[in-house]
């Protein structure tokens, strides 16, 4: 497995708990607003796999840090995620495992062997808007969908979560999107950000803060949980 980036202390990326955020390299979408842009693209991926450094990194701070966030890119595209796994929970930590949900047997794998914790999922979008908002023409949607429902399921701990983009997402849409999860534990809405670093920013933009409250109204009859993340006031 190919690790391209160590945070190494968050309170956000795990919540309620101390963690750090480990970023594996490489992902199998092609989301046009991704902000981890280098993390995604083969031709951008720099430096040596950072593993053995993390591992001793996270040694050492037993103790210290509650947790471990894992995420990308896509870290289940990587089939020796379970040993990293198992290594990070030997040591003590929780772990908290960030998904596009497109690897569902794997999700499955790594749960019942209790390997994490909790899991953010995203939910891209409506079904319908699903391939547009990914960037792969040929989306497997139902991969999508067997994850969501065995996170719907009550397994693990979970999230989802949509990154709300002006030209891709409409109130219609989130609706829609929130018909898909109906009953989830815990959605948010999480407002888009230019970071520097985005895959394919034309044509995009983010909602105010003012409009970011009107799209939470728009989905709060569907799931009644939805709550907003990382907006401006």
């Amino acid at each position: 497995m190919r690790i391209a980036g160590l945070q190494k202390l968050t309170l956000l990326d795990y919540p309620g708990q101390v963690a750090c955020t480990v970023f594996t390299a490489g992902c199998n979408f092609r989301c046009p607003f991704c902000h981890n842009a280098s993390l995604v693209l083969p031709g951008r991926i720099e430096g040596d796999d950072e593993a053995p450094e993390v591992l001793r990194f996270l040694e050492k701070r037993r103790g210290i840090l509650d947790g471990v966030a894992v995420t990308g890119g896509e870290p289940l595209l990587h089939e020796d995620l379970p040993d990293f796994l198992r290594t990070v929970r030997a040591m003590g930590y929780r772990i908290k495992l960030d998904t596009n949900g497109s690897f569902p047997e794997r999700l499955r794998a790594v749960v019942e062997e209790g390997l994490v914790d909790r899991v953010a999922m995203d939910v891209k979008n409506a079904p319908d808007r699903y391939a547009e908002t990914a960037g792969v023409r040929m989306l497997d949607v139902a991969a999508v969908e067997r994850s969501k429902n065995y996170l719907l399921a009550g397994h693990v701990d979970y999230e989802f979560r949509t990154t709300v983009v002006r030209g891709l997402h409409t109130a219609e849409s989130l609706r829609d999107a929130a018909a898909w999860i109906a009953g989830a534990r815990e959605y948010y809405l999480q407002q888009y950000r230019d970071s520097g670093d985005l895959l394919a920013p034309l044509g995009l933009g983010a909602y105010s803060g003012e409009e970011m409250r009107t799209l939470l109204d728009a989905v709060r009859p569907i799931v009644p949980s939805v709550q907003l993340r990382g907006v401006d006031e």
